[in-house]
């Protein structure tokens, strides 16, 4: 196959699974090339994404790295894709990768969480809010980059709001309810959103009150991408960059560990909706 002119996110992920499989059986590049019946540059190529495979290639190099781990295999083989692009690749000139991929792996999750403490999770905003948090990024973005990025936001919410949407489930803490980006009638306005789809059936929205007892944290926003399998999860943590993109199994579960201990000491679902509705009351 030839050298593809641009890897996505999914087709990166892809190599590197096969990259670790590969390792895990004690393998060289060199061995595992000879066992396919090709070169170490083609296994470069494929571990890289820079190459295409089939599924049936993947289920023959799982069987060379001795993988007997079928559900693995079979996401494996679901991940090598079509042809056809994302929606998302036509921002790929005028946007951070990290947030071209972050759409990427919403796209292909079979269920999210978000966690923030001072901003609406992205997926939820309004493109007022929106607008307002682009506004004070630092360094100060131009007004046709501010565009890029909102509109963007906006699409990528169409995981939310798609038929056979996978489940979303957001914990935001109350510092976040209470910032007025963009003054009080954009803040109202984004807190009677969030109120509204909290009540999809594929969304729910837990908040973590100021007297609350503890607020474990990991010091970023935290957007949490499940896979058909664990160890194809993804966590992509908030940066002025575009996101720090996390695929190590061990630092998975961690965030795993703290998403769930972030719900624990959340209200319940109710509870939350009607903090929301209290806060928005007031302003």
């Amino acid at each position: 196959m030839p050298v593809r002119p641009h890897v996505t996110a999914r087709q990166l992920r892809l190599g590197v699974e096969l990259r670790k499989l590969r390792e895990r059986a004690g393998l060289t590049s060199t061995e595992a090339a000879r066992m396919l019946g090709t070169n170490q540059t083609q296994i470069s190529n494929i571990e890289s994404g820079r190459v295409g495979v089939s599924g049936e290639r993947v289920r023959t190099m799982a069987r060379n790295y001795e993988c007997s781990d079928t559900a693995l295999i079979n996401a494996l083989t679901t991940m090598v894709g079509s042809r056809k692009r994302g929606w998302w690749e036509e921002y790929r000139e005028t946007l951070p990768a990290g947030l071209v991929d972050l759409a990427e792996f919403e796209y292909h999750a079979t269920g999210l969480r978000a966690a923030q403490a001072i901003t609406i999770p992205g997926l939820l905003q309004t493109p007022e809010h929106a607008r307002a948090v682009f506004r004070e990024a630092v360094p100060k973005l131009m007004p046709h980059e501010i565009e890029h990025r909102v509109s963007h936001r906006i699409k990528r919410q169409e995981v939310v709001y798609r038929d056979g949407a996978a489940p979303f489930k957001a914990i935001i803490h109350e510092a976040a309810l209470r910032m007025q980006f963009g003054g009080t009638e954009t803040a109202k306005a984004q807190l009677v959103h969030l109120t509204e789809v909290s009540h999809r059936d594929n969304v729910t929205v837990v908040v973590i009150p100021f007297d609350g007892t503890s607020f474990p944290i990991s010091g970023h926003g935290v957007d949490y991408m499940h896979g058909p399998v664990s160890q194809l999860d993804t966590v992509v943590l908030d940066a002025a960059y575009g996101g720090l993109q996390i695929d190590a199994v061990a630092k998975l579960e961690r965030y795993r560990l703290v998403l769930d201990r972030m719900e624990q000491v959340a209200l319940p679902p109710d509870a939350s909706r009607d903090l929301i509705h209290r806060i928005a009351k007031a302003l």
